[in-house]
């Protein structure tokens, strides 16, 4: 049987698995679907529309599920799902999605919210992710796999970071960040690929260097960069990352490529 502290308060709509731990002075309003093992360790709102997955854990003063920050929000159904195993630490934010942009903000399995992060209306984040404290993400971004977002970044709204991705503390990102790339700055710009991310992964020297080639080619080398992206194309064909990062390029996103440069 769930346990619910005395002081919490749980929407009669509210669908609480078993094994779910309500902690002092929560919240949980209507729609809201706690699954097993979930934790609210205290004073923690989850307004309502919203699915927490397996064992994930939200921290005091955090508010999951508001409504989305957009003008033309009138109180239509709209949602948000956290995948399991994720941990949201203190003052963290989470909006539902809104009518116009899908009705759905998603975040994937095993992430780690640091203090104050924020997700925006509309978002999509993958598996994985670390937001660092107060990393934020405006309307509609997309966030891969594996994605590291330093401390008091931003990502502008409808904007993409990439899988396996690097953005530096306090990075203004305007601009889609490509697979495995390292951005910081503000304006944020491309500074070459996260090797420290790649290491971690189990990527060898060898791979390491041939990644670092095609990352030169493509940003580095002469002529226009629409003939060295098809040339990187041809050349690293076999590198299903370099594939993946050609692939991010040629996608119709809504923000401009973040690019090296001063």
């Amino acid at each position: 049987m769930s346990r619910v502290h005395a002081t919490a308060s749980v929407d009669a709509g509210a669908q609480i698995a078993d094994s779910v731990e309500i902690g002092p002075w929560c919240t949980v309003g209507p729609g809201v679907v706690l699954k097993d093992e979930v934790r609210l360790v205290s004073h923690a709102v989850v307004q309502r529309d919203t699915t927490v997955g397996a064992r994930t854990v939200i921290h005091p003063f955090c508010v999951i599920g508001g409504d989305p920050q957009h003008g033309g929000y009138k109180g239509e159904p709209v949602r948000l799902e956290i995948g399991e195993d994720c941990l949201v630490r203190e003052h963290s934010t989470f909006n539902r999605g809104t009518p116009g942009g899908g009705g759905l903000t998603k975040i994937g399995r095993g992430c780690l919210f640091m203090t104050g992060a924020h997700v925006g209306h509309d978002a999509v984040v993958g598996d994985n992710v670390t937001f660092a404290n107060h990393a934020t993400l405006g309307g509609h971004a997309v966030i891969g796999d594996r994605v590291f977002l330093g401390g008091l970044c931003a990502v502008h709204q409808f904007g993409r970071v990439g899988q396996g991705a690097i953005v530096g503390g306090l990075a203004a990102v305007t601009r889609d960040v490509i697979p495995y790339g390292s951005a910081w700055g503000n304006h944020a710009r491309l500074h070459g690929l996260n090797l420290v991310g790649l290491k971690r992964k189990g990527y060898d020297k060898s791979a390491i260097r041939r990644l670092l080639a095609a990352y030169r080619d493509l940003f580095e080398g002469g002529g226009t960069f629409a003939a060295r992206l098809e040339a990187v194309e041809a050349g690293y064909a076999d590198l299903p990352e370099i594939m993946e990062i050609t692939a991010f390029i040629r996608a119709d996103g809504k923000r401009p490529l973040c690019l090296p440069g001063e």
